[in-house]
């Protein structure tokens, strides 16, 4: 696609990435809200509604993967090193299985089936975040590193 003149000023070429970078945001978080909500009313039973939501929540999150790593950007606050991994890791795996043992528990009224479902979507989603995560930010390093040795190549 051609790129054509833009009619924007810097100011308002700013503003213009922020309301889209709210907007990108706002369609992501939305649509995992939207999603778990969902799930929590009617149980396990929605999976095949799910299907459409599910496709663009997970388009949007990689092409923030990939963009993201294409530019050498990790994030604004955390750091790609184990601990970080390792807490959000943690924070996904207690909020997916809070989830999960709610919607068993009102489906099947058993505490003990939604303990065991908790215990076990913890450990699972922890150690798939986990691995993930830190093959994701092995991946950030190698193409961080690359990035600044081009720099430095292209200044001598």
């Amino acid at each position: 696609m051609r790129n054509r003149k833009s009619n924007l000023d810097e100011m308002q070429e700013q503003k213009l990435l922020q309301v889209e970078k709210n907007g990108m945001w706002l369609a992501f978080w939305g649509l995992l809200i939207a999603m778990v909500v969902q799930m929590m009313i009617y149980g396990f039973d929605v999976k095949e509604q799910l299907i459409g939501e599910w496709v663009v929540f997970m388009c949007l999150a990689l092409y923030m993967i990939i963009g993201c790593m294409r530019i050498g950007v990790w994030d604004r606050r955390m750091k790609a090193d184990a601990k970080t991994n390792f807490l959000v890791s943690l924070l996904a795996g207690v909020v997916t299985g809070v989830i999960l043992a709610i919607i068993n528990y009102r489906s099947y009224q058993m505490i003990e089936g939604a303990i065991a479902t908790f215990v076990i979507n913890v450990i699972v989603v922890f150690v798939m975040c986990f691995v993930g995560l830190t093959f994701v930010s092995h991946l950030y390093k190698k193409r961080l590193a690359k990035l600044e040795q081009e720099v430095e190549d292209e200044e001598e």
